[in-house]
């Protein structure tokens, strides 16, 4: 069974700045992960629970929800995604761990 995926608006602006190849290597890559195949790690230390999935020079940050989602939080280049994400996003996303987002809270779900 495959996995929805929920794209963050961060993700989905830097996705709509790409020029077309990366476009289409990206959208490859999120129908890849929705059945949790590509080139994906766990991240350790402050950002353990979260993954990447390389698609090229970029990354995106993405986590596992309850119910079979795969929640897709921040997308940047190599040499930024990880210094930025965990500085700028990781504190937001810790204090809403507790709260359980629908998919219609401003993400949107790729086919």
């Amino acid at each position: 069974m495959d996995y929805n995926v929920d794209i963050w608006p961060q993700v989905q602006d830097f996705y709509a700045d790409l020029g077309m190849t990366y476009r289409r290597d990206t959208k490859r890559a999120l129908v890849l992960l929705s059945k949790e195949k590509g080139d994906i790690k766990a991240l350790g230390d402050d950002l353990e629970g979260f993954y990447r999935l390389r698609v090229g020079p970029f990354r995106i940050i993405f986590r596992y929800r309850e119910g079979k989602v795969i929640e897709c939080v921040y997308m940047n280049r190599r040499a930024l995604v990880y210094e930025v994400f965990e500085r700028e996003v990781i504190d937001q996303l810790k204090q809403s761990a507790g709260t359980k987002k629908t998919a219609t809270g401003g993400r949107r779900q790729t086919d």
